[in-house]
């Protein structure tokens, strides 16, 4: 995830991202105490912290400085790495192996280069392994929405440092999954009303062969 960092955002995740939960955690009841667990953009940590009741085994990346030492000392008994998914595939190997789960929320509409770093996610995970993450939902109707109350500016503002500089639809988000060979798509709305979403959370996974 070059390019980015995430140091605006860290000390929000607990209070911005909360809508985002449920839908979580529907997408990853079924995931097995002992599973591996990776966070791919965790911020300080406070959205992975809330499954050390579940006996996964955690792991936490960011390329945040601020978000990485604040993590570390909230959360010590996660492991955290400071670096981006696609330069250091191999230290997270070493240390993980392969992982059950990844998330990743809110984050890739901040990146350059989407459909590389689906395609880390993808070498990360063991084969059958799930991809859980949420983006800003970007659908026809909320579209309309923002032009006819004339927030369309304020949405995509060119002087928003750190901003959106990707907008997915439900179809580009799983154009980009299915191009990097995921399998079983399937979509939940999060915040607000049906169609008008904040965001949306998507859950697909590894083919097993």
């Amino acid at each position: 995830m070059p390019g980015i960092s995430y140091q605006h955002r860290a000390g929000f995740r607990s209070l911005s991202h909360a809508y985002l939960k449920p839908k979580v955690d529907r997408f990853t009841a079924d995931i097995a105490r002992g599973s591996t667990v990776l966070d791919l953009g965790c911020g300080n940590g406070t959205f992975l912290s809330q499954y050390q009741d579940r006996g996964w085994k955690l792991f936490g990346l960011d390329f945040s400085t601020t978000g990485i030492e604040a993590a570390k000392q909230s959360y010590p008994d996660i492991q955290f790495v400071l670096s981006d998914a696609q330069t250091c595939v191999e230290t997270l190997r070493e240390m993980l192996g392969a992982a059950d789960l990844i998330i990743s929320t809110e984050v890739i509409e901040h990146l350059y280069d989407p459909p590389a770093f689906v395609e880390q996610v993808f070498e990360l995970l063991k084969p059958g392994g799930r991809f859980v993450l949420s983006t800003p939902y970007h659908g026809y109707l909320k579209n309309i929405a923002l032009a006819a109350a004339g927030k369309w500016d304020k949405h995509h503002h060119p002087q928003w440092v750190h901003g959106h500089v990707k907008f997915f639809s439900v179809s580009t988000l799983y154009k980009l999954l299915e191009d990097a060979h995921f399998e079983n798509m399937e979509m939940t709305g999060a915040g607000r009303l049906p169609y008008l979403w904040k965001s949306m959370v998507v859950r697909c996974s590894k083919p097993t062969a």
